[in-house]
């Protein structure tokens, strides 16, 4: 298997186009062990980026990330997301404190604002400069910021670098693709994808389009729609899965290289928008 594929922060430092999702983990304590090996098996296979959240099982997945990547810390790059109610400067640090303990580690790779809430922009900002001060954070980011979220906070200048946005996006929810994926792209800033294989639903052969490009490639309908989220220079997919067999099948997805014709099949059965969209979310 060939190394995986990376993608550039804002700062220069790589991560995986295919990474790791953890919503909905740390819900059922009968699923915690194959939820644990599950993200440890992803580590294997190169998957070393982990997305979680505050939020996820009420801190439940973040304990869960803990416990796989105990031992392991300097292997992966942790991402983590606060509730917009945290983002006062002084429950911002809070939070991540609190983050920090169910994650077993001295550091969140990258620590995203969930999405926005009535808190000012510029005090979540300044929440963010003093974690990178503390070194409790070594990356600032957003999540399901629209451009006119993201324009505003560009004009927030307190030393803090944004290196990411974490937004829906796949081939059934393509509405950035006609200005925030062109607005990211000119200023270099990534897209991770969440809910890449909508909930499952770009997993099924169900979608013919799909299920052609998945035959002629000897592939699955899952990988498909994660090759196509990837081909994209500056995408970060995050599937999630609690199966040894749908991990190894995400990672698969890194290696598959779709062509034109491709390409052309899947934009006829999953259009692209003709205009600006509301930024969708879940």
């Amino acid at each position: 298997m060939r190394a995986i594929r990376t993608a550039r922060l804002a700062s220069g430092e790589r991560v995986p186009v295919v990474g790791q999702g953890t919503w909905r983990m740390g819900e059922d304590p009968a699923a915690r062990r194959s939820e644990i090996a599950a993200l440890r098996l992803g580590i294997e296979l190169g998957m070393t980026l982990i997305d979680t959240a505050e939020m996820y099982g009420e801190g439940g997945a973040e304990t869960v990330v803990g416990a796989a990547i105990a031992g392991r810390r300097d292997d992966v790059f942790v991402v983590s997301k606060l509730y917009p109610q945290h983002a006062t400067k002084k429950a911002l640090v809070a939070a991540c404190e609190r983050s920090l303990r169910r994650l077993g580690t001295d550091r969140i790779d990258l620590y995203l604002l969930h999405w926005r809430g009535d808190v000012p922009l510029r005090e979540t900002v300044a929440g963010f400069a003093e974690l990178l001060r503390a070194g409790k954070i070594r990356h600032a980011g957003v999540s399901n910021f629209d451009v006119a979220d993201m324009e505003e906070l560009a004009r927030v200048r307190d030393g803090v670098r944004i290196a990411a946005n974490e937004v829906l996006y796949n081939l059934l929810r393509r509405g950035i693709e006609d200005d925030l994926l062109p607005w990211c792209r000119r200023r270099r800033l990534p897209i991770i994808a969440y809910s890449p294989l909508e909930e499952g639903l770009l997993s099924h052969r169900d979608h013919p389009a799909l299920g052609r490009v998945a035959v002629r490639h000897g592939a699955t309908s899952a990988q498909v729609a994660l090759a196509w989220l990837i081909r994209h220079p500056g995408v970060i997919a995050i599937p999630k899965s609690r199966h040894p067999a749908r991990v190894r099948e995400n990672r698969g997805a890194v290696d598959l290289q779709l062509s034109k014709r491709d390409l052309d099949e899947l934009d006829e059965s999953f259009p692209p928008p003709a205009g600006p969209r509301p930024l969708e979310t879940r």
